[in-house]
């Protein structure tokens, strides 16, 4: 995603289990994730993780190529154990914090946020599916946030397409809006109760956990 094309972030504890998620009506479909088998899906998990612990959300990864092709083979593990999900349904919602990505943007936004005076805190997807909404939110501690709303509309079982519609760069006491710019799609090619990994139209990749927290605006 452009933006999503808006985390020093330190990867969430293993689970000893998978859910499996209930059905979504108003996707009218089933929205039950069929969870991968346990032992493998851990695995390929904890070594993706540990591949991108130090990599400062994919910072030191674009100009590490043999880096980024490690952890691309992972994610690509991991989705293959994925195959069959459907990631489109109420698992899908929630404030979701960015670990690693390949998106320049962003990277670009957290690299050189320091010039303008400030630093980025979390990098976050908040999606609500029965909404049908997406922000995705860079934060600039203390009270700095650049957010992008978007409608989004599940295409089942791992797609979900996406249209900007408002922008927002909000301070302390000021904020700016800006228009809407842009549409596509990303598929979520793995999801469980901790992580998500998903991929976009422009072939980046992005791997987020649950946040520990809801982001409001």
């Amino acid at each position: 995603m452009a933006l999503s094309s808006p985390f020093p972030s330190r990867p969430s504890a293993i689970p000893s289990s998978l859910r499996i998620l209930k059905s979504n009506p108003a996707l009218g479909c089933c929205a039950a994730a069929r969870p991968p088998s346990s032992g493998a899906s851990l695995g390929a998990k904890a070594d993706l993780l540990a591949l991108i612990a130090d990599q400062e959300r994919g910072l030191r990864t674009q100009s590490d190529p043999r880096k980024r092709a490690e952890i691309i083979a992972a994610v690509e593990a991991l989705s293959a154990l994925g195959r069959g999900q459907v990631t489109t349904g109420s698992s899908l919602s929630g404030t979701w914090r960015m670990l690693w990505t390949t998106e320049k943007e962003q990277l670009f936004i957290i690299k050189n946020a320091p010039l303008f005076g400030t630093r980025t805190g979390d990098v976050l997807q908040v999606i609500d599916v029965e909404k049908r909404s997406l922000n995705n939110v860079i934060t600039f501690p203390p009270s700095g946030v650049f957010f992008v709303r978007s409608s989004i509309e599940a295409a089942p079982p791992q797609r979900v397409n996406f249209r900007f519609t408002s922008a927002v760069l909000r301070g302390s006491n000021w904020e700016i809006p800006l228009p809407p710019f842009g549409q596509g799609w990303f598929e979520s090619i793995y999801l469980d109760d901790d992580i998500r990994v998903a991929k976009d139209i422009r072939g980046d990749y992005l791997i987020v956990d649950r946040a520990s927290y809801s982001w409001k605006e």
